[in-house]
Protein backbone atom coordinates (compact mmCIF):
# COMPACT_ATOMS: atom_id res chain seq x y z
CA UNK A 1 0.00 0.00 0.00
CA UNK A 2 2.60 2.37 0.96
CA UNK A 3 4.52 1.72 -2.41
CA UNK A 4 1.12 2.47 -4.54
CA UNK A 5 0.59 5.35 -2.38
CA UNK A 6 3.98 6.72 -3.17
CA UNK A 7 3.58 6.40 -7.32
CA UNK A 8 0.76 8.45 -6.75
CA UNK A 9 2.28 11.23 -4.83
CA UNK A 10 5.49 11.33 -7.89
CA UNK A 11 4.64 14.14 -9.66
CA UNK A 12 5.46 13.02 -12.87
CA UNK A 13 2.89 9.73 -12.39
CA UNK A 14 0.36 11.90 -11.15
CA UNK A 15 0.76 14.47 -14.44
CA UNK A 16 0.02 11.94 -16.57
CA UNK A 17 -3.51 10.45 -15.18
CA UNK A 18 -4.18 14.13 -15.06
CA UNK A 19 -3.71 15.01 -18.58
CA UNK A 20 -5.33 11.28 -19.56
CA UNK A 21 -8.15 11.87 -17.41
CA UNK A 22 -9.05 15.43 -19.10
CA UNK A 23 -8.04 14.14 -22.69
CA UNK A 24 -10.77 11.10 -22.24
CA UNK A 25 -13.26 13.09 -21.00
CA UNK A 26 -13.16 15.16 -24.14
CA UNK A 27 -13.58 12.27 -25.92
CA UNK A 28 -16.55 11.00 -24.40
CA UNK A 29 -18.22 14.72 -24.53
CA UNK A 30 -16.54 15.83 -27.68
CA UNK A 31 -15.24 12.35 -29.64
CA UNK A 32 -17.59 9.82 -28.79
CA UNK A 33 -21.15 11.11 -30.51
CA UNK A 34 -22.34 14.14 -32.64
CA UNK A 35 -21.08 16.37 -34.08
CA UNK A 36 -18.13 13.58 -34.05
CA UNK A 37 -15.59 16.28 -33.42
CA UNK A 38 -13.13 12.71 -33.65
CA UNK A 39 -12.04 13.30 -36.86
CA UNK A 40 -10.84 10.26 -39.04
CA UNK A 41 -9.43 10.20 -42.49
CA UNK A 42 -11.05 9.51 -45.90
CA UNK A 43 -9.27 6.32 -45.87
CA UNK A 44 -11.38 5.06 -43.09
CA UNK A 45 -14.56 7.03 -42.68
CA UNK A 46 -17.11 8.19 -45.67
CA UNK A 47 -15.70 11.50 -47.34
CA UNK A 48 -17.16 14.53 -49.51
CA UNK A 49 -16.18 14.85 -52.65
CA UNK A 50 -16.61 18.51 -53.98
CA UNK A 51 -16.61 19.06 -57.79
CA UNK A 52 -15.80 22.03 -59.48
CA UNK A 53 -15.71 23.43 -62.69
CA UNK A 54 -13.65 26.29 -64.28
CA UNK A 55 -14.72 29.05 -66.23
CA UNK A 56 -12.27 28.33 -68.81
CA UNK A 57 -9.81 25.93 -69.86
CA UNK A 58 -6.38 26.37 -68.68
CA UNK A 59 -3.06 25.32 -69.59
CA UNK A 60 -0.93 22.42 -67.26
CA UNK A 61 1.04 25.23 -65.53
CA UNK A 62 -2.18 27.16 -64.51
CA UNK A 63 -3.86 23.86 -63.21
CA UNK A 64 -1.27 22.90 -60.94
CA UNK A 65 -1.46 26.52 -59.35
CA UNK A 66 -4.79 26.62 -59.11
CA UNK A 67 -4.61 23.20 -56.82
CA UNK A 68 -2.18 24.82 -54.78
CA UNK A 69 -4.35 27.46 -54.06
CA UNK A 70 -6.90 25.32 -53.11
CA UNK A 71 -4.59 22.88 -51.15
CA UNK A 72 -3.42 26.15 -49.09
CA UNK A 73 -7.12 27.57 -48.20
CA UNK A 74 -8.89 24.27 -47.41
CA UNK A 75 -6.04 23.12 -45.25
CA UNK A 76 -5.28 26.49 -43.20
CA UNK A 77 -9.17 26.32 -42.56
CA UNK A 78 -8.70 23.16 -40.67
CA UNK A 79 -9.17 20.85 -42.58
CA UNK A 80 -6.34 18.74 -42.37
CA UNK A 81 -6.52 16.01 -44.92
CA UNK A 82 -7.51 17.16 -48.17
CA UNK A 83 -7.04 15.37 -51.91
CA UNK A 84 -7.20 17.49 -54.81
CA UNK A 85 -7.78 15.67 -58.10
CA UNK A 86 -7.07 17.82 -61.81
CA UNK A 87 -9.13 16.45 -64.35
CA UNK A 88 -8.72 17.55 -68.21
CA UNK A 89 -7.89 21.28 -68.20
CA UNK A 90 -11.31 21.99 -67.13
CA UNK A 91 -12.83 20.27 -63.82
CA UNK A 92 -11.48 19.83 -60.64
CA UNK A 93 -12.63 17.02 -57.51
CA UNK A 94 -11.57 18.17 -53.93
CA UNK A 95 -12.20 15.01 -51.29
CA UNK A 96 -12.82 15.77 -47.60
CA UNK A 97 -13.23 14.04 -44.47
CA UNK A 98 -16.80 13.94 -43.97
CA UNK A 99 -17.69 16.67 -41.80
CA UNK A 100 -21.22 18.32 -40.31
CA UNK A 101 -22.69 20.41 -43.06
CA UNK A 102 -22.61 23.52 -41.69
CA UNK A 103 -18.52 22.82 -42.25
CA UNK A 104 -19.00 21.82 -45.91
CA UNK A 105 -20.30 25.03 -46.27
CA UNK A 106 -18.04 26.77 -45.31
CA UNK A 107 -15.53 24.77 -46.89
CA UNK A 108 -17.47 25.47 -50.20
CA UNK A 109 -17.51 29.44 -49.79
CA UNK A 110 -13.46 29.59 -49.09
CA UNK A 111 -13.49 27.72 -52.20
CA UNK A 112 -16.00 29.80 -54.73
CA UNK A 113 -14.40 32.69 -53.31
CA UNK A 114 -11.42 34.31 -55.69
CA UNK A 115 -9.29 35.51 -53.20
CA UNK A 116 -8.48 39.16 -54.86
CA UNK A 117 -7.60 41.27 -51.75
CA UNK A 118 -7.49 45.11 -52.11
CA UNK A 119 -7.22 48.19 -49.84
CA UNK A 120 -8.80 51.62 -51.34
CA UNK A 121 -8.28 54.86 -50.09
CA UNK A 122 -9.54 57.73 -51.19
CA UNK A 123 -10.24 56.01 -54.86
CA UNK A 124 -6.83 54.79 -55.02
CA UNK A 125 -5.65 51.46 -54.41
CA UNK A 126 -3.07 51.60 -51.13
CA UNK A 127 -3.15 47.59 -50.70
CA UNK A 128 -3.57 44.29 -52.69
CA UNK A 129 -3.39 40.36 -52.25
CA UNK A 130 0.50 40.27 -53.73
CA UNK A 131 1.34 42.96 -51.18
CA UNK A 132 0.61 40.61 -48.42
CA UNK A 133 4.13 38.21 -46.61
CA UNK A 134 3.39 34.58 -47.13
CA UNK A 135 3.04 32.99 -43.68
CA UNK A 136 2.19 36.29 -41.55
CA UNK A 137 -2.01 35.93 -41.86
CA UNK A 138 -3.37 34.88 -38.17
CA UNK A 139 -6.70 34.50 -37.27
CA UNK A 140 -6.87 36.21 -33.65
CA UNK A 141 -9.19 34.86 -31.21
CA UNK A 142 -12.86 37.08 -31.14
CA UNK A 143 -13.19 39.12 -28.23
CA UNK A 144 -16.51 40.44 -26.42
CA UNK A 145 -16.78 43.82 -25.15
CA UNK A 146 -19.65 45.47 -24.06
CA UNK A 147 -21.92 41.86 -25.44
CA UNK A 148 -20.43 42.87 -28.75
CA UNK A 149 -18.40 40.38 -30.42
CA UNK A 150 -15.04 41.38 -32.76
CA UNK A 151 -12.69 39.15 -34.95
CA UNK A 152 -9.50 40.03 -36.61
CA UNK A 153 -6.98 39.06 -39.36
CA UNK A 154 -3.75 40.29 -38.42
CA UNK A 155 -1.02 40.48 -42.02
CA UNK A 156 2.21 41.82 -42.54
CA UNK A 157 3.29 43.33 -46.61
CA UNK A 158 6.37 43.86 -48.23
CA UNK A 159 8.63 46.71 -47.86
CA UNK A 160 7.70 48.08 -51.45
CA UNK A 161 4.19 47.75 -50.08
CA UNK A 162 4.34 49.40 -47.30
CA UNK A 163 6.32 51.99 -49.30
CA UNK A 164 3.72 52.78 -51.99
CA UNK A 165 0.82 52.35 -49.13
CA UNK A 166 2.92 55.80 -47.39
CA UNK A 167 2.60 57.00 -50.56
CA UNK A 168 -1.13 56.54 -51.20
CA UNK A 169 -2.26 57.54 -47.86
CA UNK A 170 -0.09 60.16 -47.32
CA UNK A 171 -2.99 63.80 -46.31
CA UNK A 172 -5.71 61.10 -45.95
CA UNK A 173 -5.58 61.24 -42.22
CA UNK A 174 -8.76 59.94 -40.76
CA UNK A 175 -10.21 58.78 -44.06
CA UNK A 176 -11.28 54.87 -44.14
CA UNK A 177 -9.29 52.36 -46.02
CA UNK A 178 -11.96 50.18 -47.33
CA UNK A 179 -10.62 46.54 -47.70
CA UNK A 180 -12.23 44.76 -49.72
CA UNK A 181 -12.01 40.75 -50.81
CA UNK A 182 -13.29 39.65 -54.05
CA UNK A 183 -14.63 43.17 -54.59
CA UNK A 184 -17.56 43.03 -57.75
CA UNK A 185 -16.08 43.97 -60.75
CA UNK A 186 -18.36 45.08 -64.16
CA UNK A 187 -21.15 45.08 -61.92
CA UNK A 188 -24.33 47.39 -60.66
CA UNK A 189 -25.85 47.81 -56.61
CA UNK A 190 -29.64 47.80 -57.61
CA UNK A 191 -30.83 48.34 -53.88
CA UNK A 192 -34.19 48.37 -52.39
CA UNK A 193 -35.25 52.13 -51.02
CA UNK A 194 -36.75 50.65 -48.00
CA UNK A 195 -33.13 49.65 -47.04
CA UNK A 196 -31.65 53.00 -47.04
CA UNK A 197 -34.55 54.82 -45.46
CA UNK A 198 -34.11 52.27 -42.73
CA UNK A 199 -30.64 53.67 -41.40
CA UNK A 200 -33.36 57.03 -40.67
CA UNK A 201 -33.70 55.02 -37.19
CA UNK A 202 -30.45 55.75 -36.66
CA UNK A 203 -29.99 59.50 -37.05
CA UNK A 204 -29.12 59.17 -41.00
CA UNK A 205 -30.89 60.75 -44.05
CA UNK A 206 -31.46 59.05 -46.35
CA UNK A 207 -29.12 61.20 -48.39
CA UNK A 208 -26.65 60.61 -46.09
CA UNK A 209 -26.40 57.01 -46.78
CA UNK A 210 -26.30 57.19 -49.75
CA UNK A 211 -23.29 59.35 -50.23
CA UNK A 212 -21.66 56.97 -47.76
CA UNK A 213 -22.29 54.15 -50.08
CA UNK A 214 -20.88 55.76 -53.28
CA UNK A 215 -18.09 56.77 -51.54
CA UNK A 216 -17.16 53.37 -50.50
CA UNK A 217 -17.55 51.96 -53.75
CA UNK A 218 -16.12 54.68 -55.69
CA UNK A 219 -12.73 53.20 -57.10
CA UNK A 220 -11.56 55.40 -60.26
CA UNK A 221 -12.92 54.37 -63.33
CA UNK A 222 -13.88 50.94 -61.86
CA UNK A 223 -16.85 52.24 -59.31
CA UNK A 224 -19.41 49.86 -59.04
CA UNK A 225 -22.69 52.10 -59.99
CA UNK A 226 -25.86 52.22 -57.30
CA UNK A 227 -29.48 52.11 -58.77
CA UNK A 228 -32.47 52.32 -56.14
CA UNK A 229 -35.70 51.06 -56.88
CA UNK A 230 -38.73 51.36 -54.54
CA UNK A 231 -40.36 48.46 -53.10
CA UNK A 232 -42.99 47.61 -55.32
CA UNK A 233 -41.03 48.55 -58.27
CA UNK A 234 -42.62 51.36 -59.54
CA UNK A 235 -39.75 53.85 -60.70
CA UNK A 236 -38.75 50.79 -63.01
CA UNK A 237 -39.63 52.34 -66.15
CA UNK A 238 -36.99 55.30 -64.59
CA UNK A 239 -34.69 52.70 -64.20
CA UNK A 240 -34.72 50.66 -67.27
CA UNK A 241 -32.99 53.47 -69.87
CA UNK A 242 -29.70 53.14 -67.80
CA UNK A 243 -29.53 49.32 -67.47
CA UNK A 244 -30.60 49.18 -71.39
CA UNK A 245 -27.95 51.02 -72.31
CA UNK A 246 -25.10 49.92 -69.93
CA UNK A 247 -25.70 46.28 -70.96
CA UNK A 248 -22.17 46.29 -72.73
CA UNK A 249 -20.13 48.00 -69.93
CA UNK A 250 -21.61 45.87 -67.08
CA UNK A 251 -22.38 42.18 -67.13
CA UNK A 252 -23.20 41.87 -63.55
CA UNK A 253 -26.24 43.30 -61.25
CA UNK A 254 -26.27 42.72 -57.48
CA UNK A 255 -29.79 42.26 -55.84
CA UNK A 256 -31.78 40.90 -53.24
CA UNK A 257 -33.50 38.18 -53.52
CA UNK A 258 -37.35 39.22 -52.82
CA UNK A 259 -36.78 41.84 -56.13
CA UNK A 260 -40.14 41.86 -57.85
CA UNK A 261 -39.94 39.39 -60.20
CA UNK A 262 -40.41 40.97 -63.43
CA UNK A 263 -37.49 43.03 -63.05
CA UNK A 264 -35.94 40.43 -62.48
CA UNK A 265 -37.10 39.23 -65.97
CA UNK A 266 -36.34 42.39 -67.30
CA UNK A 267 -32.37 42.18 -66.76
CA UNK A 268 -32.31 38.53 -67.50
CA UNK A 269 -33.91 39.65 -70.76
CA UNK A 270 -30.98 42.55 -71.04
CA UNK A 271 -28.57 39.19 -70.86
CA UNK A 272 -27.34 40.32 -66.96
CA UNK A 273 -25.71 37.99 -65.19
CA UNK A 274 -27.56 38.56 -61.74
CA UNK A 275 -26.46 38.00 -58.44
CA UNK A 276 -28.85 37.67 -55.75
CA UNK A 277 -28.25 38.64 -52.33
CA UNK A 278 -29.98 38.27 -48.74
CA UNK A 279 -31.50 41.72 -47.40
CA UNK A 280 -28.94 41.24 -44.43
CA UNK A 281 -25.75 41.10 -47.14
CA UNK A 282 -26.89 43.69 -49.43
CA UNK A 283 -27.33 45.99 -46.10
CA UNK A 284 -24.10 47.91 -45.49
CA UNK A 285 -23.25 48.51 -42.19
CA UNK A 286 -22.86 52.60 -41.93
CA UNK A 287 -20.97 54.42 -38.86
CA UNK A 288 -20.94 57.88 -37.80
CA UNK A 289 -16.99 59.34 -38.08
CA UNK A 290 -15.41 62.34 -37.26
CA UNK A 291 -16.12 65.34 -40.36
CA UNK A 292 -13.33 65.65 -42.63
CA UNK A 293 -12.67 68.26 -45.30
CA UNK A 294 -12.83 66.33 -48.09
CA UNK A 295 -15.41 66.88 -51.18
CA UNK A 296 -16.28 63.25 -51.35
CA UNK A 297 -16.21 62.21 -47.34
CA UNK A 298 -19.07 62.33 -45.11
CA UNK A 299 -19.75 62.14 -41.65
CA UNK A 300 -20.87 58.80 -42.32
CA UNK A 301 -18.70 55.76 -43.58
CA UNK A 302 -19.78 52.07 -45.08
CA UNK A 303 -17.78 49.96 -42.10
CA UNK A 304 -18.72 46.53 -43.83
CA UNK A 305 -20.92 45.44 -47.25
CA UNK A 306 -20.70 41.41 -47.56
CA UNK A 307 -22.66 42.25 -51.30
CA UNK A 308 -19.77 43.71 -52.71
CA UNK A 309 -16.84 42.54 -50.56
CA UNK A 310 -16.33 44.83 -48.37
CA UNK A 311 -14.77 43.40 -44.66
CA UNK A 312 -14.08 46.47 -42.90
CA UNK A 313 -13.39 49.77 -43.20
CA UNK A 314 -10.70 51.64 -40.37
CA UNK A 315 -9.86 55.09 -40.14
CA UNK A 316 -6.37 55.86 -41.08
CA UNK A 317 -4.45 57.64 -38.05
CA UNK A 318 -2.28 60.40 -38.83
CA UNK A 319 0.70 58.44 -37.45
CA UNK A 320 0.24 56.80 -40.84
CA UNK A 321 -0.32 59.43 -43.19
CA UNK A 322 2.94 61.64 -42.66
CA UNK A 323 5.18 59.53 -44.65
CA UNK A 324 5.70 56.56 -42.02
CA UNK A 325 6.35 53.62 -43.35
CA UNK A 326 5.07 50.41 -41.62
CA UNK A 327 4.69 46.78 -42.68
CA UNK A 328 1.67 45.46 -39.86
CA UNK A 329 -1.92 45.71 -41.16
CA UNK A 330 -5.26 44.31 -39.33
CA UNK A 331 -8.74 43.51 -41.13
CA UNK A 332 -11.52 43.43 -38.20
CA UNK A 333 -15.06 43.76 -37.96
CA UNK A 334 -17.95 42.61 -35.21
CA UNK A 335 -20.64 39.53 -35.55
CA UNK A 336 -24.43 40.90 -36.17
CA UNK A 337 -25.34 42.47 -33.28
CA UNK A 338 -28.74 40.50 -32.96
CA UNK A 339 -27.44 37.53 -32.85
CA UNK A 340 -27.03 35.48 -29.25
CA UNK A 341 -23.38 35.46 -27.57
CA UNK A 342 -22.63 31.87 -28.54
CA UNK A 343 -23.92 32.70 -32.21
CA UNK A 344 -21.86 35.68 -32.61
CA UNK A 345 -18.69 34.07 -31.27
CA UNK A 346 -19.35 31.66 -33.83
CA UNK A 347 -19.64 33.82 -35.68
CA UNK A 348 -16.42 35.53 -35.62
CA UNK A 349 -14.47 32.41 -35.32
CA UNK A 350 -16.03 31.45 -39.17
CA UNK A 351 -15.00 35.00 -40.46
CA UNK A 352 -11.56 35.16 -39.02
CA UNK A 353 -10.75 31.57 -40.46
CA UNK A 354 -12.15 31.87 -43.35
CA UNK A 355 -10.86 35.04 -44.43
CA UNK A 356 -7.40 34.04 -43.10
CA UNK A 357 -7.96 30.99 -45.28
CA UNK A 358 -8.75 32.74 -48.48
CA UNK A 359 -5.36 35.34 -47.83
CA UNK A 360 -3.00 32.25 -47.01
CA UNK A 361 -4.11 30.45 -50.43
CA UNK A 362 -3.60 33.57 -52.66
CA UNK A 363 -6.12 34.44 -55.74
CA UNK A 364 -7.46 32.09 -58.03
CA UNK A 365 -6.58 32.65 -61.40
CA UNK A 366 -9.85 31.86 -62.92
CA UNK A 367 -13.29 31.50 -61.70
CA UNK A 368 -14.55 28.46 -59.90
CA UNK A 369 -18.13 27.11 -60.29
CA UNK A 370 -18.96 25.02 -57.46
CA UNK A 371 -21.25 21.86 -57.95
CA UNK A 372 -23.45 19.40 -55.69
CA UNK A 373 -21.27 18.16 -52.98
CA UNK A 374 -21.59 13.72 -53.03
CA UNK A 375 -20.67 11.70 -50.26
CA UNK A 376 -18.04 8.86 -51.42
CA UNK A 377 -17.03 5.37 -49.44
CA UNK A 378 -14.11 5.08 -47.61
CA UNK A 379 -10.83 4.30 -49.86
CA UNK A 380 -9.69 1.61 -47.20
CA UNK A 381 -12.37 0.88 -45.14
CA UNK A 382 -13.04 0.75 -41.33
CA UNK A 383 -11.39 -2.45 -41.20
CA UNK A 384 -8.40 -1.00 -42.30
CA UNK A 385 -8.77 1.23 -39.49
CA UNK A 386 -8.77 -1.73 -37.24
CA UNK A 387 -6.25 -3.55 -38.30
CA UNK A 388 -4.29 -0.35 -38.39
CA UNK A 389 -4.98 -0.61 -34.20
CA UNK A 390 -4.13 -4.22 -34.33
CA UNK A 391 0.09 -3.17 -35.86
CA UNK A 392 -0.23 -1.08 -32.79
CA UNK A 393 -1.23 -3.31 -30.36
CA UNK A 394 1.56 -5.98 -31.91
CA UNK A 395 3.93 -3.32 -32.28
CA UNK A 396 3.42 -2.69 -28.20
CA UNK A 397 3.53 -6.30 -27.68
CA UNK A 398 6.57 -7.54 -29.43
CA UNK A 399 8.66 -4.21 -28.17
CA UNK A 400 7.44 -5.27 -24.44
CA UNK A 401 8.27 -8.73 -24.82
CA UNK A 402 11.72 -7.91 -26.56
CA UNK A 403 12.62 -5.97 -23.49
CA UNK A 404 11.04 -8.18 -20.84
CA UNK A 405 13.32 -11.00 -22.21
CA UNK A 406 15.89 -8.74 -22.08
CA UNK A 407 15.98 -7.82 -18.98
CA UNK A 408 14.30 -11.07 -17.67
CA UNK A 409 12.20 -8.92 -15.39
CA UNK A 410 8.56 -9.58 -15.22
CA UNK A 411 8.25 -6.40 -13.65
CA UNK A 412 8.88 -4.29 -16.69
CA UNK A 413 5.56 -5.53 -18.53
CA UNK A 414 2.72 -3.30 -16.65
CA UNK A 415 5.06 -0.13 -16.99
CA UNK A 416 6.37 -0.51 -20.69
CA UNK A 417 2.61 -1.50 -21.98
CA UNK A 418 0.81 0.95 -19.48
CA UNK A 419 3.30 4.05 -20.84
CA UNK A 420 3.35 3.09 -24.36
CA UNK A 421 -0.64 2.52 -24.84
CA UNK A 422 -0.89 5.77 -22.67
CA UNK A 423 1.33 7.74 -25.35
CA UNK A 424 -0.90 6.60 -28.29
CA UNK A 425 -3.77 7.04 -26.74
CA UNK A 426 -3.15 10.58 -25.75
CA UNK A 427 -1.68 11.37 -29.40
CA UNK A 428 -5.02 9.83 -30.86
CA UNK A 429 -7.17 12.23 -28.98
CA UNK A 430 -5.25 14.94 -29.69
CA UNK A 431 -4.88 14.52 -33.41
CA UNK A 432 -8.56 13.64 -33.91
CA UNK A 433 -9.84 16.38 -32.23
CA UNK A 434 -8.05 19.51 -33.91
CA UNK A 435 -6.70 17.58 -36.63
CA UNK A 436 -7.55 14.10 -39.09
CA UNK A 437 -6.37 10.87 -38.06
CA UNK A 438 -5.29 9.86 -41.60
CA UNK A 439 -3.22 6.41 -42.69
CA UNK A 440 0.10 8.82 -42.28
CA UNK A 441 -0.84 9.81 -38.89
CA UNK A 442 -1.53 5.73 -38.14
CA UNK A 443 2.02 5.32 -39.88
CA UNK A 444 3.67 7.90 -37.52
CA UNK A 445 1.77 6.44 -34.32
CA UNK A 446 3.10 3.23 -35.07
CA UNK A 447 6.60 4.73 -35.58
CA UNK A 448 6.24 6.01 -32.31
CA UNK A 449 6.02 2.75 -30.78
CA UNK A 450 9.46 1.82 -32.73
CA UNK A 451 11.22 4.66 -31.60
CA UNK A 452 9.82 4.35 -27.93
CA UNK A 453 12.17 1.24 -27.52
CA UNK A 454 15.37 3.07 -27.67
CA UNK A 455 14.17 5.48 -24.68
CA UNK A 456 13.04 2.69 -22.65
CA UNK A 457 16.08 0.57 -22.86
CA UNK A 458 18.48 3.61 -22.38
CA UNK A 459 16.73 4.56 -18.87
CA UNK A 460 16.31 0.44 -17.92
CA UNK A 461 19.34 0.04 -18.67
CA UNK A 462 20.70 3.00 -16.38
CA UNK A 463 17.93 2.48 -13.59
CA UNK A 464 18.70 -1.74 -13.12
CA UNK A 465 22.25 -1.29 -13.03
CA UNK A 466 24.63 0.18 -10.00
CA UNK A 467 23.50 1.20 -6.76
CA UNK A 468 20.29 2.91 -5.10
CA UNK A 469 22.10 5.90 -4.27
CA UNK A 470 22.82 7.02 -7.65
CA UNK A 471 20.11 6.48 -9.01
CA UNK A 472 19.31 10.29 -9.77
CA UNK A 473 22.34 10.45 -11.71
CA UNK A 474 21.50 7.73 -13.50
CA UNK A 475 18.19 9.42 -14.66
CA UNK A 476 19.40 11.93 -15.63
CA UNK A 477 22.19 11.01 -17.59
CA UNK A 478 19.42 8.81 -19.31
CA UNK A 479 17.34 11.55 -20.16
CA UNK A 480 20.11 13.56 -21.46
CA UNK A 481 20.39 10.88 -24.17
CA UNK A 482 16.32 10.64 -24.82
CA UNK A 483 16.01 14.49 -25.12
CA UNK A 484 19.14 14.37 -27.49
CA UNK A 485 16.89 11.54 -29.55
CA UNK A 486 14.03 13.23 -29.53
CA UNK A 487 15.02 16.79 -30.70
CA UNK A 488 16.92 15.25 -33.97
CA UNK A 489 14.05 13.27 -34.47
CA UNK A 490 11.82 16.62 -34.21
CA UNK A 491 14.41 18.68 -36.32
CA UNK A 492 14.08 15.82 -38.76
CA UNK A 493 10.36 15.89 -39.27
CA UNK A 494 10.19 20.07 -38.91
CA UNK A 495 10.27 20.32 -42.97
CA UNK A 496 7.85 17.67 -43.53
CA UNK A 497 5.16 19.71 -40.95
CA UNK A 498 5.90 22.96 -43.02
CA UNK A 499 5.94 21.64 -45.96
CA UNK A 500 3.05 22.78 -48.73
CA UNK A 501 3.68 20.59 -51.78
CA UNK A 502 3.54 17.10 -49.22
CA UNK A 503 0.13 17.43 -47.43
CA UNK A 504 -0.68 14.23 -47.62
CA UNK A 505 1.98 13.61 -45.00
CA UNK A 506 2.11 15.93 -43.12
CA UNK A 507 0.27 13.29 -40.70
CA UNK A 508 2.90 11.59 -39.93
CA UNK A 509 5.38 14.65 -39.00
CA UNK A 510 2.60 15.74 -36.72
CA UNK A 511 2.36 12.08 -35.05
CA UNK A 512 5.79 11.68 -34.52
CA UNK A 513 6.59 15.09 -33.12
CA UNK A 514 4.02 14.70 -31.47
CA UNK A 515 4.88 11.22 -29.76
CA UNK A 516 8.25 12.37 -29.30
CA UNK A 517 7.57 15.60 -27.23
CA UNK A 518 4.95 13.49 -25.02
CA UNK A 519 7.69 11.01 -24.47
CA UNK A 520 10.22 13.55 -23.17
CA UNK A 521 8.22 15.39 -21.10
CA UNK A 522 5.86 12.77 -19.99
CA UNK A 523 5.26 9.48 -20.75
CA UNK A 524 8.94 8.81 -20.45
CA UNK A 525 9.38 10.48 -16.78
CA UNK A 526 6.23 8.76 -15.76
CA UNK A 527 7.56 5.24 -16.99
CA UNK A 528 11.49 6.28 -15.51
CA UNK A 529 9.89 7.03 -12.22
CA UNK A 530 7.87 3.85 -11.91
CA UNK A 531 10.73 2.17 -12.37
CA UNK A 532 13.23 4.39 -10.01
CA UNK A 533 10.46 3.88 -7.56
CA UNK A 534 10.51 0.10 -7.71
CA UNK A 535 13.85 -0.50 -7.95
CA UNK A 536 15.21 1.98 -5.90
CA UNK A 537 12.89 0.37 -3.10
CA UNK A 538 14.29 -3.23 -4.41
CA UNK A 539 17.89 -2.15 -3.51
CA UNK A 540 17.21 -0.34 -0.34
CA UNK A 541 15.44 -3.35 1.07
CA UNK A 542 18.23 -5.70 0.15
CA UNK A 543 21.30 -3.68 1.17
CA UNK A 544 19.29 -3.20 4.91
CA UNK A 545 19.24 -7.23 5.05
CA UNK A 546 22.77 -7.39 4.01
CA UNK A 547 23.67 -4.86 7.01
Amino acid sequence: MARKLEYLKDRRILSLIIIVVLLLILDIFYGAGPPYYLHFGIEFTNGTQIPITLEQPVSPTVMSQIINILQQRVSTYGLKQVTIEGVGNSYIYITIPTVSGKEINSTINIIESQGIFEGIVDGREALNGSSILSGSIGATTPTVFNGNVSWAVNFFITQNAAEKFARVVFGQANKPLYMFLDRPTSSIVLINSSIINGFSSQGISFQQALNAMQNALYFGNQTIPIEILNPNGNNWNSLYPFFATHNTIYRNVILAKNTPKFVVENLTGMNYTLIFETTQNITPTIIQVANSSSAISTSYIVDSWPAVGLLSAPLLSPSITNGNISQSYQISGFAPPSLPLEAKLAYAQNQSQTIASILSGGALPVHVVVGVPTVVPPTLGKHFLYISALAALLAVAVVTLIIVVRYRRAFLVLPIMLTTFTELFIIVSIIGLIGTIDLAAVAGMIAVVGTGVDAQIIITDELISGKSEAMKLKLGNAFYIVWADALLLIIAMLPLLFSTSLVDIVGFAESTILGALLGVLITRPAYGAIVSIHYGEKKESSGDAHA
